[in-house]
């Protein structure tokens, strides 16, 4: 049981969810020398003993009453044969052994560091990934929030509508607090410098990753119209944002943290108003997007109607990124001056990825157009959003 080597006479040892194995003990009985008692040497190994589904129930918040409530209604007694002393026994143990290593667990390479307790390392990396692992419905609702103790004060109510019990909830709150601290100020791609320092798998450093991006930049995720997105939709627009708009997009080797988005490119995306005001280059990318449209584009006669508002939609929402009150709105413009319009004319998924992918391509033939790089570049990312926020 978590590392003890007392016999107690009972064991929960032989269960098959529990990682790890209890210490093997082996011996051999030394031969006596005459008129003495013999002796018996005794080597009892140490690899520490952890069950997957205390470990669960440890990380959902429970109590130690709580955990062994829920292990009986599982019946473990029947299955292992054992009385309700040993397992409240093995319960206390297990937590006794979660709390210390929950300090190696806030920096994981200190686990993999440590003689104390005795864990593979496929195990360890279990440990932390699951103690790392987050609700979504929790992420989504701490989403572009400030995470501070302002925040934390509100994580009741944030249990209450999302089910996830308050100690959990406290637990993951500082598990995103403490990688936002710890990789804030760090060059170079976020996800990757998540993965180091916190020996996650690259799927869960990515989400980590778009969770300092969003607490970062501060985007607006609460509005009633912003509620169909999942955190899922919100996590791989930060993903395509930082791809294609970050420094390291660009220059890993010169860049500056992927949760900045870049001063010199926002600004530079100013540039790109010229496509709606200039009343010639916007008539011409009109003709030529509707040119390559016609007969293939369901909603070709609305897309003509609402080309001209489309267009300006898209294009401000960019020049209008250098102010941080409309960075906060980036994601509200593209659901009201986008995706709002487009299904309210009935456009299909297909036909909006039709629409973007030649609406992005066509300034290459417009005479007098000198900024193609920066505008494919801005619209990888955008067209990546919307396409991905494109549903009920």
């Amino acid at each position: 049981m978590s590392g003890d080597t007392e016999d107690t006479g009972e064991t929960l040892g032989t269960r098959g969810d529990i990682w790890g194995h209890c210490g093997d003990i082996w011996g051999h009985r030394a031969a006596p020398a005459a008129g003495m008692s013999s002796d018996l040497d005794v080597f009892v190994g140490n690899t520490t003993l952890i069950d997957e589904e205390v470990y669960r129930l440890w990380l959902d918040g429970h109590s130690v009453a709580e955990a062994v409530a829920r292990r009986l209604r599982g019946g473990v007694l029947e299955r292992e044969g054992t009385s309700v002393a040993v397992l409240q026994s093995d319960t206390r143990d297990h937590y006794r052994t979660f709390q210390m290593l929950e300090r190696l667990l806030h920096v994981p390479p200190r686990l993999l560091q440590q003689l104390l307790f005795q864990i593979p390392p496929e195990r360890q990396a279990l440990l932390v990934q699951r103690y790392y692992a987050f609700d979504e419905a929790l992420a989504r609702e701490l989403l572009g929030k400030k995470l501070s103790k302002g925040t934390k004060k509100e994580l009741d109510e944030v249990s209450a509508r999302t089910g996830v019990g308050i100690r959990s909830c406290r637990r993951q709150f500082d598990n995103f607090k403490r990688v936002f601290k710890a990789v804030e100020e760090l060059r170079g791609p976020l996800a990757e410098n998540i993965q180091q320092l916190f020996l996650l798998p690259p799927p869960l450093a990515r989400d980590y990753a778009a969770i300092v991006f969003f607490a970062n930049s501060r985007f607006e995720t609460g509005k009633r119209r912003l509620q169909f997105l999942s955190f899922a939709d919100f996590a791989a627009c930060a993903q395509s944002m930082m791809g294609h708009w970050s420094q390291g997009a660009l220059a890993p080797e010169a860049a500056e943290p992927d949760g900045d988005l870049p001063k010199s490119f926002l600004q530079d995306l100013k540039e790109l108003k010229v496509l709606v005001t200039d009343k010639d280059l916007l008539d011409q990318h009109k003709s030529l997007v509707c040119s390559a449209l016609r007969g293939k584009i369901s909603v070709y006669n609305e897309l003509e109607a609402s080309f001209k508002a489309l267009s300006r939609a898209l294009v401000n929402v960019g020049g209008k990124l250098t102010h941080a009150r409309d960075v906060r709105d980036f994601f509200v413009d593209l659901v009201e001056k986008v995706i709002e319009p487009c299904r309210s004319d009935k456009w299909s998924p297909g036909d909006l990825r039709l629409f973007l992918t030649h609406y992005t391509a066509a300034p290459r033939n417009l005479p007098g157009f000198r900024h193609q790089a920066l505008w494919e570049r801005y619209m990888a990312a955008i067209t990546a959003c919307l396409l991905r926020m494109y549903h009920d």
